[in-house]
């Protein structure tokens, strides 16, 4: 089982940038797909993006698209999301997830190593 330890949140503006990590711990994270996920208070678990094992493909929410890109270092055993222009409906907690699930999972179910989180928030 890997486990998996989010940093880089904060507070920040509407239009900044940010850059958040997930790092791997126990098992090296080659063998997994990787995700992105945010929830706020009251909502579901919703999925921002996700990549395949070596990086070759991403995929992404419609609602994160261009704005976000998906990256990792198997070799440091992280993974990360660069955000830009950030708004204030992208607050939440963000969580990093791995998943042996073939194809590009984007449901919270499909994903089963998952680490505490990290705070985004975003003002106006």
């Amino acid at each position: 089982q890997v486990q998996l330890a989010e940093s880089g949140g904060g507070l920040v503006q509407t239009g900044d940038s940010l850059k958040l990590s997930c790092i791997a711990s126990g098992r090296g994270i080659r063998s997994y797909r990787m995700g992105w996920f945010r929830q706020v208070p009251g909502k579901e678990r919703e999925f921002v993006a996700g990549i395949m094992r070596s990086g070759e493909s991403t995929w992404y929410a419609d609602s994160v698209k261009g704005r976000f890109t998906i990256s990792r270092d198997n070799a440091k055993n992280t993974v990360y999301l660069q955000m830009g222009s950030l708004k204030p409906e992208d607050t939440a907690l963000y969580f990093c997830a791995a998943t042996t699930v073939v194809g590009q999972p984007a449901t919270a179910d499909a994903f089963y190593s998952w680490g505490q989180g990290t705070q985004v928030t975003v003002s106006s």
